[in-house]
């Protein structure tokens, strides 16, 4: 959507008030909630706060579509929510999560499987480490968790190697595409706006007032980074929700006159795709994990609905880049073929018949890191007026996995934070 058209589209609106133009050129328009980025979490967020809490909303996305960063580069994997510590926003948001998206899916009927996950232990050394996830997982509230002997777990996939092996069958797969479609239904038939290819590109304060600076996102591509950026529009919301992803944490720093000191420094970590060539019969039926490694979960096995199998995502720590880049949406999200080289050992730990030339470059995803590398677990970071002092201000900082199971949970936490 055109700057032009957005102006027009909510001057249309009763609750989209047009103040008047500056001299700069740039148009106020007050509004009621802004959320920025319409990934799968900025969906929900919109969702929530227009379905259950009667308000207007406007989603400004860069992009000129709902979805095209991480929340469709990613495992599709709905996680039971072992993994985290339990008095952590992703602990607590994983398993809130994961219980709210079944039944959604079956409600809306979006496609998914419970097809259950096997994190094996390939090495003796590894043993405790299951047991210290079996623990966590309870402690959790995680359903159904329980050990296997490498006889169970090799009766269950024959193709699988291991010593012992962590049941979880309450984890899954799904379409993030047809999630994201039906939450951007409900929230378009509940006096939420989309507006794509359009970006924000700062914000000031006056008073408890936040001016969100807008651009077409075409203008910004064009911006180097010694010219000032005029922003086309001013919009003034009573709340905004930064679910920018990538670029969450560059956002909030153009934010003048914000606490710089609140917000965590960011790091990029690319992940990688491998796809199995075509078999009559995939190898696996369930979801096959390794132990976790530092910065992700490990090489691991998932399948699309289909059964087609595809192996990743790696960690590749990437190099910083400006906050101006990051708003522009520079990132690198090549699959180097060569990379399949480091793929083979690592799938072969699990699944030893895996064939020489049978790997295929799928996709990659980034991860939004505030932590980096042997920097350990990092939580969700949610962020409002009593952390950074802006009223009606809530910044979403390194949402990552478990952030597509999480979404709908992390947008309940949201709404309520906003409506107090």
């Amino acid at each position: 959507m055109k700057i032009t058209k957005l102006v027009r589209t909510l001057s249309q609106n009763q609750w989209f008030k047009n103040c008047r133009n500056l001299s700069s050129g740039a148009v106020k328009e007050s509004v009621d909630c802004v959320v920025i980025g319409a990934g799968v979490v900025g969906i929900a967020v919109a969702r929530e706060l227009s379905l259950n809490y009667g308000r207007n909303v406007l989603v400004i996305e860069s992009d000129s579509s709902f979805g095209t960063g991480s929340s469709s580069r990613n495992s599709q994997v709905i996680h039971g929510g072992i993994y985290y510590p339990p008095a952590s926003l992703k602990g607590r948001f994983c398993v809130r999560g994961r219980r709210i998206l079944y039944d959604y899916c079956k409600e809306h009927e979006i496609p998914h499987k419970q097809i259950g996950k096997l994190i094996v232990a390939t090495r003796h050394e590894e043993v405790p480490k299951l047991s210290y996830l079996l623990n966590r997982g309870n402690e959790n509230g995680v359903e159904g968790l329980r050990m296997m002997e490498a006889s169970e777990a090799i009766a269950m996939e024959p193709h699988l190697q291991c010593i012992k092996a962590l049941w979880s069958p309450t984890s899954g797969i799904i379409d993030s595409h047809s999630l994201m479609l039906s939450l951007l239904g409900e929230a378009e038939s509940h006096r939420t706006t989309f507006c794509y290819n359009n970006t924000v590109v700062g914000a000031h304060f006056e008073g408890n007032q936040i001016y969100l600076h807008v651009s077409e996102t075409e203008t910004v591509k064009k911006c180097d980074h010694h010219s000032q950026q005029h922003p086309d529009i001013l919009l003034l919301p009573k709340l905004v929700v930064n679910s920018a992803g990538l670029s969450a944490v560059a956002v909030a720093r153009c934010f003048r006159g914000i606490n710089t000191g609140v917000i965590p420094p960011y790091y990029y970590a690319r992940g990688c795709y491998f796809s199995l060539l075509s078999s009559k019969v995939p190898p696996f039926k369930h979801l096959i994990y390794p132990i976790p490694e530092d910065g992700g979960l490990g090489v691991h096995v998932t399948l699309d609905l289909d059964g087609q199998i595809k192996f990743g995502p790696d960690v590749e720590w990437l190099d910083p880049i400006d906050d101006i880049s990051s708003i522009q949406n520079k990132f690198d999200y090549t699959v180097c073929a060569d990379r399949a080289k480091k793929f083979y050992p690592e799938i072969r730990k699990y699944y030893p018949s895996l064939k020489d030339d049978s790997l295929q470059p799928g996709y990659a995803g980034i991860r939004p890191k505030v932590s980096g590398p042997g920097e350990g677990f990092a939580d969700f970071i949610i962020q409002g007026e009593e952390t950074h002092g802006i009223p009606g201000l809530v910044n979403l900082f390194g949402i990552e996995s478990p952030g597509l199971t999480s979404s709908m949970a992390i947008a309940e936490h949201v709404a309520t934070q906003l409506s107090v």
